[in-house]
């Protein structure tokens, strides 16, 4: 699996790599390999710290379009993604999906319901068949409060994702469709240690048109004229930006 790398805390002797059997549909179980040291929030644990975590955590497999959790439904714990993609949707009282965020291999969710003690306030629904791992409420709680590398990591993840927020809402009162989507590439985009900019596990046109409030039809156009045009690159699940200052000119126009 590929996940963000972090250095472990000095001193650490903890076995960065651990195996899992997981079930994997059906009777089957699958054993992976797993190190906790590549999730950012565990990167810093101390021996102790990351023992009572690899006890505690219960991982699972869920199939393309699963519904990984269910809004509404009670806190069961911190949920990390360890493969894959998820997308965060919340439906309205009307009926509608309106799709939140996309969580990234090593991201994680349910951090903010957990700690208000409500139900979960969105569902994650698996883009691609996706690898997880639940921490449970108690586990999480006890991190939160008496690890001071996670309690710090916490803070800074929500500054992040307040100011993500920001720019998402930002992004949805642009009216012009094009330029709309043009800043959800640039919002998601990554840059990859060869400084090339490229959108991992392209979500498919279908699902940026519910996260970004166009249609389907609207998305396939400008990717395939953008495409034409020489500014992206396409393959099956990535994409590539290989203009960057075209882009740069398409989102501010």
């Amino acid at each position: 699996m590929s996940l963000p790398q972090s250095s472990p805390e000095k001193g650490d002797t903890t076995p960065p790599e651990f195996l899992q059997s997981v079930p994997s549909g059906g009777r089957n179980k699958v054993e992976i390999t797993v190190n906790l040291r590549k999730i950012p929030l565990f990167a810093q644990l101390t021996d102790a710290e990351m023992k009572g975590v690899q006890e505690n955590l219960r991982f699972r497999f869920f199939e393309k379009r699963a519904t990984v959790i269910q809004q509404g439904t009670p806190n069961g714990g911190i949920v990390f993604l360890l493969s894959g993609q998820l997308q965060l949707v919340r439906l309205t009282e009307d009926g509608r999906a309106i799709s939140l965020d996309l969580i990234p291999e090593g991201g994680f969710f349910g951090e903010i319901s957990l700690l208000n003690e409500q139900p979960y306030a969105a569902s994650a629904i698996a883009l691609s068949r996706v690898l997880v791992a639940i921490l449970p409420p108690a586990q999480a709680l006890h991190l939160f409060a008496h690890s001071p590398s996670v309690a710090n990591y916490l803070l800074r993840h929500m500054a992040r994702q307040l100011q993500r927020d920001a720019e998402f809402k930002a992004l949805l009162g642009i009216t012009n469709t094009s330029r709309r989507i043009v800043n959800f590439l640039w919002l998601i985009k990554k840059e990859t240690p060869t400084k090339q900019l490229v959108v991992e596990n392209l979500p498919t046109h279908q699902d940026i048109a519910n996260t970004i409030n166009t249609s389907r039809e609207t998305v396939t156009r400008l990717l395939i004229l953008l495409t034409q045009k020489g500014i992206i690159q396409r393959d099956a699940h990535r994409l590539i930006i290989l203009d960057p200052e075209a882009l740069t000119r398409m989102a501010l126009e």
